[in-house]
């Protein structure tokens, strides 16, 4: 009886650890997967036993990821070297991959300019509506047709909190990152009984590199804590499949909820701005 109750659990135990790759599939693709969120996105799905392709420009930090996962977790990491912000990105990737199946897309990577948004030039805000919009959406249409035809996959697009309202000094990375929010959201609808499970996982502050180089300053003693990257992730996965989007920390929802539920929105608008500003002492 204990034999039979021992190999009950670790039957259980072993799918249990290995439901996402039972449920989507084999490979992952991560892009803007050399540090932070990405990838931290990266080390949890290879935890999963779940086989990667990470995309990214710096192709010394891919592979010195791709190195570190496929000796610790015994999976296959391919990286690709590639500039997300050129018009070709999304047709190089397949180009290279070659018809490769991807099973979970993840699209992390982001441009965010900071500051007054004429002095901006118009070169940079270009390329991050390229980095930020056009490479997931030209990624997500190519390899979520081949999951919707296959009947199962995922996509998991990365979004933010300056994305639900007018954000000053951050103007073209907020409103890039709406357009991610409502894209997933939308094809959340558009996908759910055809086995293709979207989330937009909407993060606030998050301790990652890029976070820190900007030397942001603490504006009070209600913001919400900076949460580490594998915290966001964790979030994420326990959401995917269940909802169309989730803000990650408990500080972020309530921020959110008094934000968008509670104040008027020329007041929302107003707080995310002289915040902003405060931070970077604009």
């Amino acid at each position: 009886m204990i034999f039979f109750f021992s190999c009950f659990l670790l039957s259980y135990i072993f799918i249990a650890g290995m439901n996402l790759k039972l449920k989507y599939g084999n490979t992952a693709l991560v892009a803007g997967a050399s540090e932070g969120i990405g990838a931290a996105f990266a080390t949890f799905l290879a935890a999963e036993g779940i086989d990667l392709v990470l995309v990214a420009r710096r192709p010394e930090q891919l592979k010195e990821l791709a190195d570190s996962l496929e000796n610790k977790f015994r999976v296959n990491v391919r990286f690709i070297s590639c500039d997300l912000s050129d018009t070709k990105a999304a047709g190089q990737i397949e180009e290279i991959l070659n018809g490769r199946q991807i099973d979970l897309l993840v699209y992390n990577a982001a441009l965010s300019y900071i500051g007054p948004f004429i002095k901006n030039s118009i070169e940079d805000m270009s390329h991050a509506t390229q980095v930020n919009m056009i490479t997931p959406l030209n990624l997500v249409y190519y390899y979520a047709e081949k999951m919707l035809t296959r009947g199962r996959g995922a996509v998991i697009l990365m979004s933010s909190l300056a994305g639900f309202q007018g954000s000053g000094y951050l103007s073209v990375y907020a409103a890039t990152k709406a357009f991610n929010r409502i894209l997933a959201e939308s094809l959340w609808y558009e996908w759910k009984d055809n086995g293709v499970d979207v989330i937009a996982c909407c993060a606030g502050a998050t301790l990652t590199p890029g976070y820190k180089n900007t030397h942001p300053e603490k504006t009070g003693l209600f913001t919400p804590r900076v949460l580490q990257p594998d915290q966001v992730v964790k979030e994420c996965f326990k959401k995917l499949g269940k909802q169309p989007s989730h803000i990650t920390g408990r500080g972020n929802r309530m921020a959110s909820f008094i934000m968008q539920k509670i104040i008027p929105r020329k007041m929302a608008i107003n707080i995310m701005g002289d915040t902003t500003r405060k931070m970077y002492r604009l």
